[in-house]
């Protein structure tokens, strides 16, 4: 990529354009994603996989059943996709409210990230009805009316305690809360955005500012609770004051890998002519910083469980080193190696931020790396020695993935690809460090 300099001709009135050829291969993506997945199923029910789930699953029991695996892996795809999308509301608010100058060229590429939140709302209470409140195959081990009955075998003290906050009605409620907010908030800062550019001055951006704030207070809780909520409460006995921190950090991260990489592949179609290597720089930087975080975040959590040696909390970890005759072992040393030294060896030099090579290497790692780490985080708890990773894994990931950028290169498609009137542009234009 050639260096933008000062004197380089930019372009502020770009707009993007989705191709008939990219949504086509779009919706191929989605397609051969979809087959994976049935695939995968069937795979389930007529492989060696069903026999985990022996005849208390055949017989419509407490066993096994190739759903679960399926309901997990939904699960974990759509918390995984929904917090990319929050990430590029927050990215947007907190470069308002820090009164950046430097991210004013790209902050519509992590606006579009927004668009996707109503298809993630509607699918995680489509998927958490499916998955708990029909059948006997419980995700959520809370939803379980057999848990609260003192004349059941399967009676838990611990979740009759618990029962004020993990409920149904309540849960439902939560979510719609958190959805709402988000997706009201950011659709309040799009119009912002949009009529910016139609009658410029700075009235709108003041009014960003101030929905920016108010989205990150928000967002400070809700993403807490949505922690405890979404990925948690399936391993309800288990909890971690760190939890919400960490799911925060690996969410963060995934964000800022996919606004990165987005921001490359746009500048290399020819598009973002005001985008020139400090701005990848400064990306990288974000990258490299926060996948330090994260490292931060998780082995403070996990130094802390251990060193204490409490057996109910000890077993969350217990589980995924070597739980499930080692399962998840080569996945959890996996997940450090990827989301940390990875990463940090990689992008550690100022050169290496600047490259595209380097930062599109380290952004799909990081994207793979943090999914793996939600692996972890749901399916031992979820399918316990069930998980692996076969057609519908694959398959699950490609139709989100490609339903996700269908989206965000539509909403892109709707607006100009430069904030064009925001009152700090011509920093970003001459953007130097």
């Amino acid at each position: 990529m050639a260096e933008v300099t000062h004197h380089t001709p930019v372009n502020i009135d770009e707009r993007y354009t989705f191709t008939p050829e990219l949504r086509k291969r779009l919706f191929t993506a989605i397609g051969i994603g979809l087959l994976l997945l049935i695939a995968g199923i069937l795979l389930l029910i007529f492989g060696p996989h069903e026999a985990h789930g022996g005849e208390g699953a055949a017989a419509g029991g407490h066993g096994f059943h190739w759903s679960k695996r399926l309901w997990a892996n939904l699960w974990l795809n759509n918390v995984y996709f929904t917090g990319i999308a929050v990430i590029g509301v927050f990215f947007v608010a907190f470069q308002y409210v820090a009164y950046a100058g430097w991210s004013s060229s790209i902050k519509r590429i992590p606006e579009a990230f927004g668009a996707f939140l109503p298809i993630a709302g509607v699918m995680m209470i489509i998927l958490f009805v499916a998955s708990n409140l029909v059948g006997d195959q419980h995700m959520f081990h809370w939803v379980n009316h057999n848990v609260y009955d003192p004349n059941s075998p399967e009676y838990d003290e611990i979740l009759v305690g618990k029962h004020g906050f993990l409920n149904v009605p309540f849960f439902l409620i939560r979510m719609v809360i958190y959805f709402g907010a988000w997706y009201a908030l950011w659709r309040l800062l799009r119009k912002e955005s949009l009529l910016e550019d139609q009658n410029g001055g700075l009235i709108h951006y003041d009014k960003s500012i101030t929905l920016s704030a108010i989205f990150i207070i928000i967002f400070a809780v809700t993403s807490v609770m949505s922690a405890w909520d979404w990925v948690m409460s399936i391993d309800a006995h288990w909890f971690s004051t760190m939890f919400g921190w960490y799911m925060f950090a690996s969410w963060f991260v995934a964000g800022l890998s996919t606004i990165t990489l987005t921001v490359i592949f746009l500048k290399e179609a020819g598009y973002l002519s005001v985008v020139n290597q400090n701005h990848l720089h400064d990306l990288g930087k974000f990258m490299f910083a926060f996948s330090i975080f994260w490292t931060y975040v998780w082995f403070a959590q996990f130094l802390l469980i251990y060193y204490a040696n409490i057996p109910e909390e000890t077993i969350y970890f217990v589980e995924r080193l070597h739980g499930y005759d080692g399962k998840y072992t080569i996945v959890f040393f996996i997940n450090i190696f990827i989301n940390f030294l990875f990463p940090f060896l990689v992008l550690m030099t100022r050169d290496a931020k600047r490259q595209n090579v380097f930062l599109k290497v380290v952004a799909s790692g990081l994207l793979i790396g943090h999914w793996l780490d939600f692996y972890l985080m749901i399916m031992p708890g979820s399918v316990q020695e069930n998980g692996g990773f076969g057609l519908l894994e694959f398959g699950t990931v490609l139709v989100y993935a490609s339903v996700f950028i269908l989206v965000v290169a539509t909403t892109l498609s709707l607006g100009p690809l430069i904030a064009k009137n925001h009152p700090m542009l011509e920093e970003s234009i001459h953007h130097d460090i």
